[in-house]
């Protein structure tokens, strides 16, 4: 049977069983109701996803949701499988990942031109790289491969740091023509970051060490990591990055924390990467009430990206807890207490098990009071919150260096599409022309307004 025909009948199944028991059981003693629920909140999540359908685009969400955010998703499908075991949305992972890795096998597809952006070509590099670490099933014969792709992404990205402008780091957008090609933002650094750890630690190479390093001190002289481990969230070139947007997201450190203990993992130890992971884990407590994960925006109401946000800083926390074992409890009891509080918010939608944003709410009423909303962000999150806490009982990480990695890499991939050549792409960007569906980056308001003063995964051993 086809997925989409297989979701589509057990869809009235699921509404049936959700009606009659309309929430999300979950007992953190028992690994099988671990592995039901993130079966549950995985289906509901996958329910969404149209890119399997006859005359949709593999890889692909549909309206709201941007290009981006489908890159994430399958990271956290790539997950569910390395934590549960269950094989059932492999191949549709795969088929969507592969038909969106672009003609030079970096993740620049031509129709995302007009809006593609270095976080947005980051998150699908980033789900790459948890495919090469997991070992999860290689591509065909002749295909890109999953660290060759990581490696893609990586190279072409390196080539777009401007020491000339605000001294270093990565512009938000890739092409002068989009709208935000002056903001230097954290999440394009913190991917980049991020990746360039995990490719040090799979790959043994020290100039993916020496890039991650690179990116930190800039992150830190230009200020967008505070003396306090805080992370804001961007800065504008056109003032040579003098102003900084002080809003803060649960992402931003996510990218930070996990890449930090991975070099701490990659270097043994070594007390400044240590320090690091211990700041930003010490900063990371804001993001939490209680010991139950909330983001910032949640108290007023939070737009389809930042939604998301929450399952990008507990996947990048689970796998610190085993990158860095000296987090591990600490880490693992606000997982724990935040999946308690999650699954209470599952009792939503047609299947009745639908999972809400606000994990903070104490009461058992129903979460949509007229500023929560359903969808792939919410159910992302959950599923991630959900899932981490199998992250002990997971096959373990390999790599490269090590020989336990069976992913084929390319050193050189990417290296000839770094984005420079505008006009090439501004004719095709007319060629494309407004009528097809493109991603747009993780736009807010606050950058279209400007910068303003704002308020707001491995264990190796030798």
């Amino acid at each position: 049977m086809k997925l989409s025909s297989y979701l589509a009948s057990a869809a009235s199944l699921c509404t049936l069983a959700g009606r009659a028991n309309a929430a999300i059981v979950l007992d953190l003693k028992s690994d099988t109701s671990i592995k039901n629920a993130a079966a549950t909140a995985a289906f509901d999540m996958m329910t969404t996803y149209t890119g399997n359908r006859t005359g949709d685009t593999p890889g692909n969400l549909p309206d709201p949701y941007y290009w981006w955010e489908a890159g994430a998703m399958f990271g956290t499908m790539i997950n569910y499988w390395f934590y549960t075991g269950d094989k059932t949305y492999n191949d549709v992972v795969m088929a969507a990942m592969l038909h969106q890795v672009g003609d030079k096998a970096n993740f620049m597809p031509d129709n995302q031109t007009k809006t593609l952006g270095n976080d947005d070509q980051g998150f699908w590099g980033l789900a790459a790289m948890t495919a090469a670490e997991t070992n999860f099933q290689n591509p065909p014969e002749g295909s890109a491969q999953w660290l060759a792709l990581a490696q893609g992404v990586f190279n072409s990205q390196a080539a777009r740091w401007s020491d000339d402008v605000c001294g270093g780091g990565l512009r938000w957008q890739i092409f002068h023509f989009n709208v935000g090609y002056g903001y230097k933002n954290s999440i394009s650094n913190g991917c980049f970051f991020n990746l360039a750890s995990r490719l040090a630690l799979y790959t043994g190479n020290a100039t993916y060490a020496e890039w991650a390093d690179k990116t930190w001190n800039w992150m830190e002289m230009i200020g967008l990591i505070s003396p306090t481990f805080e992370i804001f969230d961007g800065t504008q070139s056109t003032d040579n990055c003098t102003e900084k947007d002080h809003n803060q997201w649960t992402y931003n450190n996510g990218m930070f924390i996990m890449g930090a203990a991975a070099m701490f993992n990659f270097t043994d130890g070594e007390d400044k990467w240590r320090g690091r992971v211990d700041g930003m884990t010490t900063a990371s407590k804001k993001f939490f009430a209680d010991d139950v994960m909330y983001e910032p925006c949640e108290s007023t109401k939070c737009n389809v990206d930042q939604r998301s946000f929450k399952a990008y800083f507990t996947r990048s926390l689970a796998a610190t807890a085993i990158l860095a074992p000296y987090t591990h409890d600490n880490i693992m009891k606000e997982i724990e207490t935040s999946a308690t509080a999650a699954v209470k918010t599952c009792k939503n939608g047609p299947s009745g098990t639908q999972c809400g944003l606000r994990w903070t709410l104490t009461d058992n009423t129903p979460v949509l009071q007229g500023i929560e909303q359903l969808g792939v962000g919410e159910q992302m999150a959950a599923l991630e919150i959900i899932q981490s806490n199998l992250v002990d009982k997971a096959p373990g990480f390999v790599s490269a260096r090590q020989g336990t990695g069976t992913s084929v890499g390319d050193p050189n991939a990417g290296i000839s599409d770094v984005g420079e050549d505008d006009a090439a792409q501004e004719k095709l960007y007319t060629v494309i022309g407004t009528g097809d569906k493109v991603g747009a980056g993780i736009l807010t308001a606050l950058i279209l307004l400007g910068v303003i003063a704002g308020s707001a995964t491995m264990i190796v051993s030798e």
